[in-house]
């Protein structure tokens, strides 16, 4: 029996919350990051990994702090998904092809979600593919309608011979079965 491969998945997230149709809103111009709708499109986007990667693949998804003077990398997990915060002074652009790199290094078979050309270009190759961010919003989209049509349960009716037999034949069967 062979080993299967480990997978990984990188996620760019802010690029996808304002890349992705499926999390994409215009903003206020006096919105910024920390506004209720990005906590819930972060949230939805969390949730939305946590549920496509599954236990087929590990997954991170980086946020970009890199202009937050406060922010030390901070790494927490949700649902068994890395969730990192670049620290201060590092872009996720770069904590992103680190991870990337050091992932094909090891052999790990690894998807980078992003619409970032420079991303994408860097990561690609030695293992390595990408995925735009509107490619994972239709992804998304087709997993959550996949699940719906799968919503009922399938079962099938318990069917006797009696069902199956014509209602002529039933009708004779049960006149001689009262005969005797």
């Amino acid at each position: 029996m062979s080993k299967q491969r480990k997978k990984l998945l990188i996620v760019d997230g802010y690029n996808v919350l304002r890349s992705g149709s499926r999390y994409k809103r215009q903003p206020r111009a006096d919105e910024d990051y920390t506004d209720d709708f990005f906590n819930a499109a972060r949230d939805r986007l969390i949730n939305d990994v946590v549920n496509f990667a599954g236990r087929d693949m590990g997954a991170i998804i980086v946020f970009d702090a890199g202009d937050n003077e406060l922010s030390q990398g901070s790494r927490t997990k949700v649902g068994g998904v890395s969730v990192i915060f670049s620290p201060a002074g590092q872009s996720a652009d770069k904590v992103i092809e680190k991870l990337a790199y050091d992932a094909g290094k090891r052999g790990v078979e690894t998807m980078v979600v992003t619409s970032d050309a420079a991303i994408q270009d860097t990561v690609f190759g030695g293992g390595v593919d990408r995925m735009s961010a509107e490619g994972f919003s239709h992804e998304m989209g087709e997993y959550y309608e996949d699940a719906r049509l799968d919503d009922t349960p399938k079962v099938a009716p318990k069917r006797t011979v009696a069902d199956r037999i014509p209602a002529e034949t039933l009708a004779k069967l049960k006149a001689l079965r009262d005969a005797k």
